[in-house]
């Protein structure tokens, strides 16, 4: 049974004497959330998840500790503790009654913006999606709803039981009820760093429970970008990852609305550490660019980075289908001479291996992986090819590039059958490629080397090309304006009025 499934999963036509009549639209999809409020205002807050689906997805109990002082838990019936830590446990209990859900599926999908492609296409139908993240991405609607195009998947779901929240101290255990709120006037130590929060213990879309901070957006960057960029990155690169990291924030609250929050902490999202270990020069480049965001139309563009990309930067629509953005969109990442000498698109052959094999001149050669070459054999892909029916695979093809010279859809090929990998799968389930800017050569029966370029998917700015041009002397509004051909900067305070 998937983790998602808390509770009994029962055949539906078990539950029919269960429904009292309800119609299959009336059934919920998920069990029931708060979305959180909008990022907004003079001091907006970001609501953070430090750790989710608990305890399913961690030990059973959850040990909240004060950095100094004391904390101050308060739960959802007003039952108020303080103490220097608390420890959260979990136990199963009998709900009042089931709880019924059903929901048409789709994905999984290897990205939230792929997932986030097919909700708007499902959503030109009639229907009204919504995303979520049980393991990978994930679309749902209600049955009600007019189908989608491609095949969606019925899920139904009898809960019996659900996780209630305790708390141990002094020998005592106490029911919670949600949410729970926690104040640490001096900080959270959490992972080895501290964190000022307000804190809330919730109820997530999936039964389980999320530990999410709220904290104010210029602190949630000091958070992001030293982990991002790096905290030796020069001041101009910093303050335009800055203006991009709450950009992003902005243009990407909406990521985990059926959970209650607006953004994970990890890769999936933007990577979000101990916000008080920033050094004071970052800190100086940051108040540099304090409430100022990168907009289009009047809007949060969408901020995307890699750490790398390769030389070449990649459309918006090579890297997750649908249609392009106007302000992201493929060029050569390098000088005016490079750009005579590699004019897009880039092709298959000899003006693809040149650029692979001559790329010295173009913006971020100092990355680690601005070329680079990897080995798959056959014996790598045996989980692969056992899972999609693919016999032994016989050999890899590139059906489709796009115009960075990226693979759209790579073709593995097997005894028994083949199979399409598009865009963002094929770094998915070929986890060793870090990129999708390669050619592919068969060196021997079951070994075929990819000589690449480039980390991450190549879309908006490449971290490696904005550390060069800040120490070239651009300003942080040069780099966004040649990363985001056509945008503005404008004040977070002016937008959102």
């Amino acid at each position: 049974m998937r983790q998602l499934s808390i509770g009994l999963l029962i055949p539906f036509a078990l539950m029919a004497g269960c429904r009292t009549g309800l119609q299959a639209a009336d059934l919920p999809m998920h069990w029931p959330t708060k979305g959180p409020p909008a990022i907004a205002g003079n001091n907006p807050l970001v609501w953070v998840a430090l750790a989710d689906r608990l305890p399913a997805a961690a030990p059973n109990s959850l040990e909240l500790k004060a950095t100094a002082g004391l904390l101050t838990l308060r739960d959802g019936r007003g039952l108020e503790r303080r103490g220097q830590s608390f420890e959260i446990q979990w136990r199963r209990e009998p709900l009042p009654q089931p709880l019924l859900l059903e929901r048409r599926v789709l994905g999984p999908f290897p990205s939230y913006e792929s997932a986030a492609e097919q909700a708007r296409l499902w959503r030109l139908r009639g229907a009204s999606p919504v995303l979520a993240r049980p393991l990978d991405w994930e679309v749902w609607a209600p049955l009600g709803n007019p189908l989608p195009e491609g095949a969606a998947r019925l899920e139904r779901f009898n809960h019996q039981q659900r996780w209630r929240a305790q708390l141990k101290q002094a020998g005592k255990v106490i029911n919670l009820d949600g949410p729970i709120t926690i104040k640490a006037s001096n900080g959270l130590s959490w992972k080895g760093g501290t964190y000022g929060g307000p804190f809330r213990l919730q109820a997530d879309a999936y039964g389980t429970w999320t530990l999410v901070e709220q904290v104010p957006l210029e602190i949630y960057l000091l958070g992001v970008v030293p982990h991002e960029i790096g905290a030796s990155a020069p001041a101009a690169a910093q303050a335009a990852q800055a203006v991009l990291a709450r950009t992003w924030a902005l243009a990407n609250q909406q990521r985990f609305q059926v959970d209650g929050y607006h953004l994970c902490a990890d890769s999936q999202c933007q990577v979000y550490g101990d916000p008080s270990q920033t050094g004071s020069s970052l800190r100086a480049a940051l108040a540099a660019s304090k409430g100022l965001l990168l907009t289009w139309q009047g809007k949060p563009v969408h901020g995307v980075y890699s750490a790398s990309n390769g030389g070449v930067s990649a459309g918006f629509d090579e890297g997750w289908g649908g249609g392009p953005l106007p302000y992201l969109r493929p060029q050569l990442d390098g000088p005016a001479t490079e750009k005579k000498r590699f004019p897009l698109p880039i092709v298959e052959g000899v003006g693809l291996n040149k650029l692979l094999e001559d790329g010295g001149n173009l913006y971020g050669q100092a990355h680690p992986r601005h070329r680079w070459q990897r080995r798959i054999t056959s014996q790598d892909l045996a989980a692969i090819a056992a899972a999609e029916g693919l016999g032994s695979v016989q050999n890899f093809v590139v059906e489709q590039r796009g115009p960075s010279g990226r693979v759209l859809n790579l073709q593995l090929q097997g005894s028994a059958a083949s199979l399409n990998l598009r865009r963002d799968q094929i770094r998915r389930r070929l986890r060793q490629l870090p990129s999708t800017l390669f050619v592919v050569v068969k060196e021997q029966p079951g070994v075929w080397r990819f000589d690449g370029a480039g980390f991450g998917h190549g879309v908006g700015l490449s971290q490696a090309g904005a550390i060069e041009l800040a120490q070239q002397g651009w300003s942080s509004s040069q780099i966004l304006r040649y990363y985001f051909p056509g945008t503005k900067l404008e004040k977070l305070k002016t937008l959102s009025k």
